[in-house]
């Protein structure tokens, strides 16, 4: 996995000639509908299709991924995060544009797009083995039990339902409650459909990352003198194999890696099943806008979280693995009103991502079984959100990793063999946007 994930990212910013860092204020435009063009094949915008990934990887991977990083690997790990977003925004442009280049269609001849057809359709042969395995797993990954269970982590911490009834029955209890609600919230979205996860996506999503921005904002704004001993931290500990949990710098480096993944799920095949859907029958345009997501989600989001992690010293603290180390640094800078704070964040941010990830797995088991089974997938993962809330974090964080690694494989596999096509079409995507023909 680190050796497609990282090895791979990096031959194909190297491959690409650093196109899409290079095109940064291209791919804002088209974003923002300045290329649209009327009748193009697809279901949602440009702006849509970005705001639902972001809104699948916008989420607590930023909130307490960075915290279960930090507490195992120290605050070096932040670096290698860094370094994997940037192989990420490359991974993203050649992945999206491959969503859009192998559009297929579904047993209801609705257009579909996603690494299970830029497998069968480019592949050949290879394809059809790779697409089923990933589907298979992808019907794992794509739960949203890490979210539900961090959720009710937040919640069972800063409401303390149970504080007067101190046996753990009581305690699972509660979470089971707050599983229910959770679960029957996303049940009234999710059976709407794409288009109606797309229309709350992109309602959730800008106001849920502003708010979050503004809570950190205010706190880097009231404690500035601790941004550069931060950032000074981070720089000088990247490199230092004695603060990680995991095993030396090479286990840094991994959790790093891991982490990063989790947080914009770069290399793993999700993005391109939503980008795939995009209203363009330009697949580079699509490729561009995608590589925005790492950048939003990791390089900004993950990074500010950090900082307030940093500048609090709730990293220093004792077992404070997860949503609870954040919690604490938020409460520490926020004058105690902190964690509550964070308690509507973490709400919308977890609702944000559960949604959007039903669809991945509706995807996966429609391609599998056809579409009118696949959307059976649905109650299954209600089932699951009950289940998470309870389940230990431990054991969540880990069947994710597994099932995240097993799915990045086959499709990095197709993505670095299918890179040529993407070469090619950008190749002819420039030449006409120079000439002024898009």
């Amino acid at each position: 996995m680190l050796l497609l994930l990282l090895g791979g990212g990096l031959f194909l910013a190297l491959y690409s000639r650093f196109t899409p860092y290079r095109n940064f204020k291209h791919a804002i435009d088209i974003t923002r509908g300045k290329y649209d063009k009327e009748g193009a094949t697809g279901e949602v915008s440009h702006w849509q299709a970005l705001s639902a990934a972001i809104a699948s990887t916008v989420g607590l991977g930023n909130i307490s991924g960075v915290a279960i990083a930090v507490y195992l690997g120290g605050p070096g790990v932040i670096f290698w995060i860094w370094m994997t977003a940037l192989l990420g925004m490359a991974i993203k442009y050649y992945s999206c544009s491959l969503a859009v280049m192998y559009r297929g269609v579904d047993s209801d001849g609705v257009a579909q797009g996603g690494p299970m057809y830029y497998m069968t359709r480019g592949l050949g042969k290879l394809g059809s083995p790779l697409a089923v395995f990933y589907a298979v797993m992808g019907m794992i990954g794509y739960l949203a039990i890490f979210q539900a269970n961090q959720f009710t982590q937040t919640f069972m911490e800063v409401i303390r339902p149970n504080e007067t009834l101190v046996d753990l029955g009581s305690a699972i209890a509660w979470k089971a409650i707050v599983g229910v609600v959770l679960a029957s919230i996303t049940a009234t979205v999710i059976f709407g459909g794409v288009q109606k996860i797309a229309q709350v996506a992109t309602r959730i999503v800008p106001p849920m990352v502003g708010f979050y921005l503004l809570a950190v904002l205010f706190v880097l704004a009231t404690n500035s003198e601790g941004i550069l001993p931060a950032f000074k931290l981070i720089f000088t500990e990247a490199f230092n194999s004695n603060t990680a949990i995991t095993g030396g710098l090479w286990g840094v480096i991994i959790l790093g890696a891991r982490r990063a993944m989790f947080s914009n799920e770069a290399g793993l095949g999700s993005a391109p099943m939503y980008h795939g859907q995009s209203k363009t029958d330009e697949p580079v345009q699509e490729g561009l806008v995608a590589m925005l997501g790492p950048f939003i989600d990791t390089i900004v989001v993950c990074t500010l979280t950090a900082l307030v992690i940093l500048i609090s010293g709730a990293y220093l603290e004792a077992e404070t693995n997860g949503i609870l180390m954040t919690l604490i640094a938020f409460k520490k800078t926020l004058f105690g009103w902190g964690d509550v704070l964070l308690m509507i964040a973490v709400t919308a941010f977890a609702l944000s991502t559960i949604l959007t990830y039903s669809y991945y797995g509706v995807k996966s088991l429609s391609f599998l079984a056809g579409t009118k089974i696949g959307k059976g997938f649905n109650y299954f993962y209600i089932i699951t959100i009950i289940i998470a809330a309870i389940a230990s974090v431990d054991l969540v964080v880990n069947l994710m990793d597994l099932a995240y690694a097993l799915m990045l494989i086959p499709n990095m596999i197709a993505v670095l063999l299918l890179a040529p096509k993407v070469n090619a079409a950008a190749s002819d995507y420039f030449k006409r946007y120079k000439e002024g023909h898009l």
